[in-house]
């Protein structure tokens, strides 16, 4: 990134690995940390372009009751339709990222963190960022939580697994890893080493 703009952070690891526990900790250390999960909520809010050329790909059926997407109904057709995914992945993800570099472009920390669930998935378009740090755990540990957090089925579980990239490809990415296979706790020095890192490298580059 140029000069002026927060030195950029980006934060990514596979589904149930623990980026939210993550994440709220950067926040306790004051870091404003934007997210794709909610960018994606944005970008498609009723009246946007975004939930307009959803409609017109799939039909109203993917509506509930009071216009809005409906989530679940949306997420269990896509990972049961490759082609349905990549089609919702067309519309969502372009709008994502422009909404997360207008955040940045605009923010007055000194540095900022985006979470990115599918970073891996998407690292052409994110070359712009400084760092990548990876929130990792064995996949065996991924599908557990999220059977017993989520409710999940196991062969549902297994399927999203499947869509993403593997654990190897997003450690190859990583910068700096944090490692979640343990108690919630044993994340709390982790983060406030990587955030006094941090506050270096982007004063270093000031």
């Amino acid at each position: 990134m140029s000069k002026g703009v927060p030195f950029a952070v980006a934060l990514t690891g596979g589904i149930a690995a623990g980026k939210s526990a993550v994440e709220q900790r950067f926040k306790a250390h004051g870091v404003h940390v934007y997210d794709a999960d909610q960018a994606s909520r944005v970008v498609v809010q009723p009246g946007s372009d975004g939930l307009q050329a959803i409609v017109d790909a799939f039909g109203r059926e993917v509506l509930d009751s009071h216009g809005r997407l409906d989530r679940p109904r949306m997420r269990a057709r896509v990972f049961s339709d490759p082609e349905a995914r990549k089609t919702l992945e067309a519309i969502v993800h372009p709008r994502v990222r422009q909404w997360m570099l207008e955040q940045v472009q605009v923010d007055e920390g000194p540095y900022v963190m985006l979470a990115i669930p599918l970073l891996a998935e998407n690292i052409g378009h994110y070359r712009w960022v400084d760092r990548i740090v990876v929130v990792d755990v064995p996949e065996t540990v991924q599908l557990q939580r999220l059977v017993l957090r989520d409710g999940m089925d196991e062969d549902l579980g297994l399927r999203i697994l499947a869509t993403q990239a593997s654990r190897t490809a997003r450690l190859g990415l990583a910068d700096d890893v944090i490692d979640n296979s343990g108690p919630e706790s044993a994340l709390e020095s982790q983060v406030a080493a990587l955030h006094q890192r941090y506050l270096a490298m982007a004063a270093a580059r000031c």
